[in-house]
């Protein structure tokens, strides 16, 4: 069973730059264990159901310590088969495009 999270979490209250607070939070995806993928507008982590909401209550626990607002955008696909899709999804899209371009 598998599930990718993609989470987007940042405070509201911290002025233009919310570097130091993505990096805390990134940090701690990091430690967790789980496969992922830092992007420049949200983070894929994937993993059990559980460990991952877990790895995102965690983000927003930190966050919270010192932030007096937080958005948490948060997408969830979750399948009952299947393991390493974060690297399978995109390996399989690129091989479709590899497909299409050699016909043309």
């Amino acid at each position: 069973m598998s599930a990718i999270l993609e989470l987007t979490i940042s405070p509201m209250d911290k002025g233009g730059s919310l570097t130091p607070y993505v990096s805390r939070a990134v940090g701690i995806i990091k430690s967790c264990g789980l496969p992922y993928i830092f992007g420049p507008m949200g983070t894929c982590i994937e993993g059990e159901y559980d460990a991952v909401m877990g790895v995102a209550r965690q983000c927003f626990e930190a966050l919270k310590t010192d932030c007096d607002r937080i958005s948490i955008t948060m997408r969830v696909d979750y399948r009952k088969q299947g393991e390493n899709r974060l690297a399978g999804k995109v390996q399989s899209v690129e091989a479709e495009l590899a497909e299409l371009q050699g016909r043309a």
